[in-house]
């Protein structure tokens, strides 16, 4: 058992990051119970026990972590008929969706109102980065509820408090389309590379040397090979739904981003189940060009 007061964590969404977390928990001596739309999945964990319902995770536990798949879900879990807060006096909750400022504070009137307390708390880094205790914690609140929140979360990897409620979820936001425009700079100039002579691992040597989050992601690139998935194309596109508002609403120009998004929406009408490297797909279909010479798609 962890020191201190928190006895119990409940988990929303067992997903591939969620039960990273959940993997994470159990190693650093905390009690859990669980809660998934699909009830098997939680079971298929073996970890802790299975609740029903957000409500009946979120009853017994201290502290409740949600981690699922976009602001639909979220809402779903706390604000449902059955929802984690009608349980939720005296809680603390963890939200480490990434789904958005908007629906942070929007949560965060209604948490309040149940006598709750909220961090938004987004992860950055693929669940086998959670699961060695490695990923980036991001955390907006107040001090007090951090530092409380600190104890769980200091276990998974880093953690940065980055100011204010939903300031988690901002620079999350930032961080993914940042991982947007690089993948597609790199896949990009990845063929654009091969198909000037070069040798493939060459390019993506030198293109790693230059951006090293490029690491784990030599055989989509260079390979064409998607599976597994550590960040599925579809969530990219929906983080940059996300992402994009929030900037225009701050009245800046993301001209780089905006063409991102463009590009991530094409590919994954076709490929959104993959991973996010499936974006070079189209960089390597060829299609005869109006002289006879052939070159990629974009």
């Amino acid at each position: 058992m962890k020191e201190g007061t928190i006895e119990m964590i409940a988990i929303l969404g067992t997903g591939k990051m969620g039960s990273a977390i959940a993997g994470r928990l159990e190693d650093d001596g905390f009690e859990l119970i669980l809660w998934n739309r699909t009830r098997a999945r939680a079971e298929a964990l073996g970890i802790g026990r299975v609740a029903d319902s957000p409500r009946s995770a979120a009853i017994d536990a201290d502290v409740v972590i949600s981690s699922l798949t976009g602001p639909e879900a979220v809402r779903a879990a706390y604000l449902g008929p059955d929802g984690a807060l009608s349980a939720g006096r005296g809680k603390l909750f963890i939200e480490m969706s990434t789904a958005g400022p908007d629906l942070v504070h929007e949560l965060a009137k209604v948490v309040v109102a149940s006598g709750g307390r909220l961090i938004d708390a987004p992860i950055v880094g693929a669940p086998p980065f959670m699961r060695a205790g490695k990923a980036t914690i991001l955390v907006g609140g107040d001090d007090d509820d951090v530092e409380r929140g600190a104890r769980i979360l200091g276990g998974m990897g880093t953690v940065r408090h980055v100011g204010p409620l939903g300031n988690g979820a901002r620079l999350k936001l930032v961080a993914n389309s940042m991982l947007a425009d690089v993948i597609l700079a790199a896949t990009e100039l990845q063929v654009a590379g091969e198909r000037s002579g070069l040798d493939p691992d060459d390019v993506f040597w030198m293109l790693q040397r230059m951006a090293p989050m490029l690491a784990a992601r030599h055989d989509g690139i260079v390979e064409d090979r998607h599976e597994p998935v550590l960040f599925a194309l579809r969530d990219l596109h929906k983080d940059l739904d996300l992402a994009l508002p929030l900037f225009e609403r701050a009245e800046v120009r993301t001209p780089l981003t905006a063409r991102a998004r463009r590009l991530v929406a094409a590919a994954t009408r076709r490929y959104g189940d993959l991973d996010i490297t499936a974006v070079e797909r189209p960089y390597r279909e060829v299609e005869p060009t109006i002289d006879g010479s052939r070159q990629g798609g974009s």
